[in-house]
């Protein structure tokens, strides 16, 4: 595994799969620093060819996000929290757009804008443990990082209402009822949960992954007819791909396929 340094984030690589791990102790609130070095390393790995899955978790023991740094808003004004907004919403375009898959691995105390990049990801898996909450309401706020517009799709409206107005922090159960999370586990199984999930996606073919993706992202919100103009242009897209030659020689010759 190589790891590349950044002060507040380790970045690392195992075989195909790359790893944000959170990392400004004590519980991972987030200074303009840590949300910049976010941007970077979701780019880096991204771009980097050789990974074919990104996963976003901690490195705390007990805390996976407590959201921005409060001290931060402390007179920040009307146009200073625009620019902040308008950079976090630059953070989910690049998840929403990302080809690859993203997943997260959420423990402990998950609290505010950590968490919800967690929701513009394909797959979460929490921790029996995990406390989860969007507390944005109870300082007059609400989550900057596209939160509302992930929850109402996530949960639905009235749920997501229901959440984000109340403020309250819910166990790991409680969130994979309302659709906050996919899958739950004992917190020593969380990371190879994920990792083999993970080792799985990276074995398929990334041009079906990445279209997948943009069918059901972009494609469900929009209307139904939309929708499957988008399905038709990524359906007839695949079909020119050696992979998906591929794929369909290797099913034929009862063969497991060998992916470019």
């Amino acid at each position: 595994m190589t790891e590349t340094a950044y002060e507040f984030l380790k970045v690392s690589r195992a075989d195909a799969v790359g790893w944000i791990e959170y990392d400004r102790p004590p519980i991972n609130a987030f200074n303009h620093t840590m949300l910049h070095e976010m941007r970077a390393a979701l780019d880096a790995l991204i771009d980097d060819t050789d990974i074919r899955v990104v996963v976003i978790a901690s490195a705390l023991e007990k805390h996976f996000s407590a959201g921005a740094d409060l001290a931060l808003f402390d007179g920040i004004g009307r146009e200073g929290m625009r620019d902040w907004a308008e950079y976090c919403h630059g953070i989910v375009q690049v998840l929403r757009g990302s080809p690859k898959p993203f997943l997260a691995a959420i423990h402990g105390a998950a609290v505010g804008g950590g968490l919800e990049m967690t929701f513009h990801c394909d797959l979460r898996f929490a921790a029996e443990d995990a406390r989860i909450g969007s507390p944005e309401v109870n300082i007059n706020y609400l989550p900057p990082i596209a939160g509302t517009q992930a929850l109402a799709r996530l949960m639905g409206r009235s749920k997501a209402l229901d959440y984000l107005f109340r403020g309250e922090l819910i166990g790991a159960a409680a969130a994979r009822e309302a659709g906050l999370v996919d899958f739950v586990c004992p917190p020593e199984r969380l990371r190879d949960a994920v990792a083999a999930y993970a080792a799985m996606l990276a074995t398929k073919p990334p041009e079906a992954l990445a279209a997948i993706r943009r069918c059901v992202i972009d494609g469900g919100a929009r209307s139904f007819e939309e929708g499957l103009a988008i399905e038709l242009d990524h359906v007839s897209a695949l079909a020119g791909t050696r992979n998906f030659e591929e794929g369909v020689r290797a099913f034929l010759e009862r063969r497991s396929p060998v992916w470019s």
